[in-house]
């Protein structure tokens, strides 16, 4: 298995920008999003369990995927959560792990999954990284860049692990209230650390 490093945060914290980041230093990005975008692409046998889950209402049209309608429902309803969680999950960590895997053994795979802690997936890592952000500006990021409202974001903060939680779990926090050059050289500084990491585990 290649060096695996889980990299985690809250939503809007920053962690992809994070992981392109360390992607320019030479990782491997297994994102767990683009996976489960491939896997809900229109007309997959995935779309058709989700809306024998959900009803046509959660469908454009065309029978792809209404994202924005799932998200108003799942982010309202605890046990419709659950439920698409039980559908997407284990699929999203079945392909990350054949990605993983696929893997030359000497590379290093950052594992870009925004739920690590809730799915358990921080055992499939070497190492953790923490992109935290403080709560009121996390609120004010969903707001301004993904126009969600004030409620829908504190809906989506509170069916995540809290910073609390996740920071348990870290190898290295990167704090992201900062400026995008000095994210930018805390990234390069975790970097060497990774390496450092990778190197031990291989000798």
């Amino acid at each position: 298995m290649p060096f695996v490093v889980g990299i985690t945060g809250g939503v809007g914290s920053g962690k992809s920008t994070a992981a392109s980041c360390l992607k320019k230093h030479g990782a491997v990005v297994v994102d767990a999003d683009e996976i489960s975008r491939t896997l809900t692409k229109n007309g997959s046998p995935v779309i058709a369990e989700i809306s024998q889950a959900f009803g046509a209402q959660i469908l454009h049209a065309d029978g792809s995927l209404n994202r924005s309608a799932l998200a108003a429902l799942v982010f309202s309803d605890s046990k419709a959560l659950e439920k698409l969680n039980a559908i997407m999950h284990p699929k999203i960590r079945m392909e990350a792990i054949r990605q993983i895997e696929a893997c030359a053994i000497d590379q290093i795979v950052v594992y870009d999954m925004p739920l690590l802690i809730e799915t358990d997936s921080v055992a499939l890592c070497d190492v953790v990284i923490v992109v935290d952000l403080d709560t009121k500006e996390q609120i004010e990021r969903l707001v301004k860049n993904r126009g969600m409202s004030h409620e829908e974001a504190e809906a989506r903060i509170r069916n995540q692990a809290t910073r609390e939680q996740r920071n348990l779990v870290a190898t290295w926090v990167i704090d992201n209230s900062k400026t995008t050059k000095e994210c930018e050289q805390e990234c390069a500084s975790v970097w060497l650390g990774i390496v450092e990491r990778a190197i031990e585990a291989r000798s």
